[in-house]
C-alpha cells in the first residue's frame, strides 16, 4: 500500500499530555553515561535529586510515541531515524507535565526502491503555563515507501562543518549495557536489546539507539564548551549515518565559530562516522 500523500501531511494532534518525574530525568541520564563516575561533582547533578539538572536532549523522550500513527500507508517496520533537530526556548523541567502539538511538515519522494523523508515537528510546552520549552524536527528515512508521486524536493537543509582540522576532540566510552538502560527512557525497539531480532536486522548484535548517540554528543558538548550548564545549548541538530555498538567509545570532534559549534562523532575503532551535520548553539 503507498502512501497516501494528503492524508499523512494533514495528520496534527494538538494538546496531548505526557508527565515525567525526577526518576525519568535521572534515568535518561544515566542512559547517555551521565555518572560512570560517582565521584565526578560536574555530572552527579544530572543523576542526584539534590539540585537535579536535565541534559537539554532528554526533550526527544519527554513525549515519546507523540503522533505516531499507522494509518498512512508508510511501512514503519521498514524506517529509521534520519535526523534530529532541537531547539531549546526555555529550561526543561526536572519533574511536571508536558503538552505535545506534532505534526507532519513535508514527505518528500525520493522515487521507486529509493525511500521517502518524512520530515515532523514536535512543540513541548509546559502543561501549567502553557509556555513553549522546546521545538523538536526529525527526519525519518521510510526505506521501503518511494515512488508513491509525492513531490521530489523540499525539507530542511543541513548544517555543513568548516573545512579545516577539528578544533577538539571528546572521547566518551559506552558501556556493553547501555542501551538496556537507555531504552527504558521510550524506544523499546528490540533492535536495541533482542540478539535474534537485531542478527534478521543485519547487525551482529544489538545496536545503540541513535539518540542515545545524539545525547552522549550532547553531554560532549555539556562537559567541552558549557561547564556542564544545560541552560547553555539552545540548539542541537544532527544528522545520523551510522550506529553505534553498545560498549564501543565515541569521538566528538567539534569547530569553534562564535557560539556555533560543528561536531562529528565517530567510532575510532571501525574507523566509521556515526553523526554528521552537528550543530550546536550555546548561549
Amino acid at each position: 500500500m503507498p502512501i497516501d500523500y494528503e492524508t499523512a501531511k494533514a495528520l496534527s494532534s494538538t494538546d496531548q499530555a505526557f508527565s515525567h518525574t525526577e526518576r525519568d530525568t535521572m534515568l535518561y541520564a544515566l542512559g547517555i553515561g551521565m555518572g560512570d563516575d560517582p565521584l565526578d561533582e560536574k555530572e552527579l547533578p544530572f543523576v542526584y535529586e539534590n539540585g537535579l539538572k536535565v541534559v537539554p536532549t532528554q526533550a526527544t523522550v519527554m513525549a515519546w510515541g507523540a503522533g505516531k500513527t499507522t494509518a498512512t500507508g508508510i511501512n514503519f517496520m521498514m524506517v529509521v531515524h534520519g535526523e534530529q533537530r532541537l531547539t531549546i526556548h526555555k529550561p526543561l523541567p526536572a519533574e511536571g507535565g508536558i503538552l505535545s502539538d506534532w505534526s507532519i511538515d513535508e514527505i518528500v519522494d525520493k522515487g521507486e526502491g529509493k525511500g521517502a523523508l518524512i520530515y515532523n515537528t514536535t512543540v513541548l510546552k509546559d502543561a501549567k503555563s502553557g509556555d513553549k520549552l522546546a521545538t523538536l524536527g526529525s527526519t525519518i528515512f521510510a526505506r521501503a515507501d518511494g515512488g508513491f508521486g509525492g513531490p521530489s524536493s523540499g525539507g530542511t537543509p543541513v548544517h555543513e562543518r568548516p573545512d579545516r582540522p577539528a578544533d577538539r576532540t571528546v572521547s566518551l566510552a559506552t558501556k556493553p549495557d547501555q542501551a538496556l538502560i537507555y531504552r527504558l527512557s521510550g524506544d523499546r525497539n528490540p533492535l536495541h536489546s533482542d540478539p535474534n531480532f537485531a542478527k534478521a536486522a543485519g547487525f551482529p548484535r544489538p545496536i545503540l539507539h541513535g539518540l542515545c548517540t545524539y545525547g552522549v554528543c550532547c553531554r560532549a558538548a555539556l562537559k567541552a564548551y558549557a561547564d556542564y550548564d544545560p541552560t547553555r545549548i539552545r540548539q542541537f541538530d544532527v544528522r545520523f549515518s551510522s550506529p553505534v555498538f553498545p560498549g564501543e567509545t565515541i569521538d566528538v570532534d567539534f569547530w569553534e565559530d562564535g557560539d556555533t559549534l560543528s561536531f562529528e562523532a565517530r567510532v575510532a575503532a571501525r574507523d566509521v562516522t556515526v553523526i554528521r551535520n552537528g550543530k550546536c548553539v550555546l548561549g
